[in-house]
C-alpha cells in the first residue's frame, strides 16, 4: 500500500507546532509495517535542511494559476534520512520561502502546492493507493481529484483527511476561484461554506474519510466547531478520533542528545534534579523549589493569555515557594507582560521564541507542566513532558482528557475544568501539596514515564482505517 502524507510541515525539516512532529513521525512507524510504503510532500522552504541534505530534481513542468504560468519543481532527499521518501515541491516566489506561514498571499501558495502536487503525480502517471491531506492547506485535494478533469489520471484515489486544528479552516473570498484549477462548475457547492470557499469543509465533504486527532476533540466538534458543526454531525459515519503518538527514538530521555542528563526510569529521580539544578543555575532560579513551566505559542487557544495573572498571583499567593520558566513568543502584548515579570520577580524566568533543545531540557527537568488550554486537539506537551517524567497540569479537554487522568482517580497528572485562572491556580496548590510528598512524587515520575504513547499503535489505526 502506497500513502502520499501532504503536508506544510514536517519536521525536521519546517516546524510551527504539532503538526510537524506528527508528519515527521507518522509515516516513519507506518513504514515499520510489512506492506506498507509512506512518503511525505510538502512545500520547499529556505531551511538549513535542505542545504544540509542531498535532493535530486524528479519533476521540472509548469501550472497556470490564474493568468500566471508558474515552474513547479518537485525535489527528492536522496538518503530517505527521516524514514521515509520526502519530496519538496519549488514554486519560485511561492514555495520557496522562509517560513510555512505569515505571508499575504498564504491562499495562493497553498492553492499552487496542491495544483503542483496533483500535477506531478498526474503528470509522472504515480496513482497512490491513499492520499493522506493533512489540515485545510491541502483539504482541496480531494475535491481536486474528482472534479478537476485536469488530475482525471487520479480520478478514485482514495483520501484521508486528518484535523489537526480545526480553528483554522482556510476560509476565502469566491474571487480565488479564478486560481484554482478548472473544475467541473456543478460541484461548486462542495467547496462552500456560508458563501465562502472553505478548504476545511471541504475535505470533510470530499475525502472518503476524516479523522480528528483524538476521540475527545472529535466529540468536541459536534458541538463547536466554529460553525461547521452541523456538517460534521452530517458527515459523522466517516469520522475517526485517532490520537497522535510521540516519536519514541527522538523522545527519549536515556538517548536524547540534547539533555545534559540522560536518565531512564531507575535513575529519573536523581538525573532530574540535576538538570533541574543547572537549568535555575542558569536562569537564576531556585532549585530547591518546585519548578512549573510552560511551552508552547502565546495563542488564546493555549491559554497563554492567562499566563500573565497565572504567574503573578502563584508567586503572590505561594509566597514565592515556587519556580515558573516560560517558553514561547507569538503576541505582543503577553511578551511585553512576562518581560516586566521576568524583571521583577526572581521566581519567574522567561525565555521567547521556539527553541528545541531548550524544550527537551525544560521537559526534562520541570517538575509540573502547565497546558491551560482552551483548546487542544491532541496535545503533545503533556505526552513529552510524562515521557520525561513531568507531571502535567491540564484543562479538561480535547485530547488532554483522553491522554491524562486525573490522580484522584488513579492517574497521573492534574486536571481542571475551567479555563480560567482561578482553576489553574487551584491546581497548581494540589501540586504543591503534591511537591512536598516526595514518595509520591517519584511514583508519578515512575508512572508518567512508563506510559506508552508511542507511534506504534496509531500507525496501525490509521493503516486499519486505510484499509478499511
Amino acid at each position: 500500500m502506497v500513502i502520499y502524507h501532504l503536508s506544510t510541515e514536517c519536521y525536521p525539516v519546517a516546524k510551527v507546532g504539532g503538526l510537524a512532529d506528527v508528519v515527521g513521525a507518522l509515516p516513519k512507524y507506518q513504514n515499520k509495517i510489512k506492506g506498507i510504503d509512506a512518503k511525505v510532500v510538502m512545500p520547499w522552504y529556505n531551511k538549513s535542511f535542505v542545504y544540509d541534505h542531498e535532493f535530486d530534481i524528479v519533476f521540472d513542468g509548469f501550472i497556470h494559476q490564474g493568468g500566471n504560468m508558474l515552474q513547479v519543481q518537485v525535489l527528492k532527499e536522496k538518503s530517505n534520512v527521516l524514514g521515509f521518501e520526502l519530496y519538496m515541491v519549488k514554486i519560485p516566489g511561492l514555495l520557496d520561502r522562509d517560513n510555512p506561514y505569515g505571508y499575504q498571499d498564504e491562499n495562493f501558495q497553498f492553492i499552487a502546492f496542491q495544483h503542483g502536487v496533483l500535477h506531478w503525480l498526474s503528470a509522472m502517471n504515480i496513482r497512490p493507493d491513499i492520499l493522506h491531506c493533512h489540515d485545510y492547506h491541502t483539504g482541496l485535494v480531494p475535491f481536486m481529484i474528482e472534479y478537476c478533469p485536469e488530475f482525471s489520471f487520479l480520478k478514485g484515489v482514495k483520501t484521508v483527511g486528518t484535523i489537526h486544528n480545526g480553528e483554522y479552516q482556510g476560509m476565502m473570498s469566491w474571487e480565488m476561484a479564478r486560481y484554482l484549477p478548472s473544475f467541473d462548475q456543478y460541484k461548486w457547492g462542495l467547496m462552500d461554506w456560508n458563501g465562502l470557499i472553505n478548504p476545511l469543509a471541504s475535505m470533510i465533504k470530499c475525502a472518503n474519510a476524516f479523522t480528528t486527532v483524538s476521540q475527545g476533540y472529535l466529540e468536541e466538534l459536534y458541538v463547536s466547531f466554529h460553525g461547521l458543526e452541523s456538517l460534521v454531525r452530517d458527515e459523522f459515519s466517516k469520522a475517526y478520533g485517532i490520537i497522535n503518538g510521540i516519536d519514541t527514538e527522538v523522545w527519549n530521555p536515556e538517548t536524547d542528545p540534547m539533555l545534559d542528563f540522560n536518565f531512564n526510569s531507575k535513575n529519573a529521580v536523581e538525573q532530574k534534579k540535576k538538570g533541574k539544578e543547572k537549568l535555575c543555575k542558569e536562569y537564576g532560579l531556585k532549585p530547591e523549589l518546585p519548578l512549573f513551566a510552560f511551552i508552547g505559542r502565546f495563542a488564546t487557544e493555549k491559554g497563554a493569555d492567562l499566563l500573565p495573572d497565572i504567574v503573578w498571583r502563584s508567586i503572590k499567593q505561594s509566597y514565592g515557594a515556587l519556580n515558573i520558566m516560560v517558553l514561547g513568543s507569538g503576541n505582543s502584548y503577553i511578551e511585553n507582560k512576562l518581560k516586566e515579570y521576568d524583571y521583577t520577580y526572581t521566581n519567574f524566568a522567561l525565555d521567547l521564541g521556539y527553541k528545541e533543545h531548550l524544550s527537551h531540557k525544560i521537559y526534562a527537568s520541570a517538575d509540573f507542566l502547565l497546558m491551560p488550554s482552551r483548546v487542544e486537539p491532541c496535545g503533545l506537551n503533556q505526552m513529552y513532558s510524562m515521557r520525561y517524567g513531568t507531571v502535567p497540569i491540564v484543562r479538561y479537554t480535547g485530547g488532554l482528557k483522553d491522554t491524562v487522568e486525573d490522580i484522584s482517580t488513579g492517574g497521573a497528572g492534574i486536571n481542571f475544568t475551567y479555563p480560567g485562572v482561578d482553576d489553574a491556580i487551584h491546581a497548581m496548590n494540589r501540586a504543591l501539596m503534591l511537591y512536598n510528598q516526595k514518595n509520591v512524587m517519584e511514583n508519578l515520575i515512575h508512572a508518567n514515564m512508563n506510559f506508552d504513547f508511542s507511534w506504534e499503535k496509531s500507525a496501525e489505526k490509521y493503516i486499519a482505517l486505510y484499509k478499511n
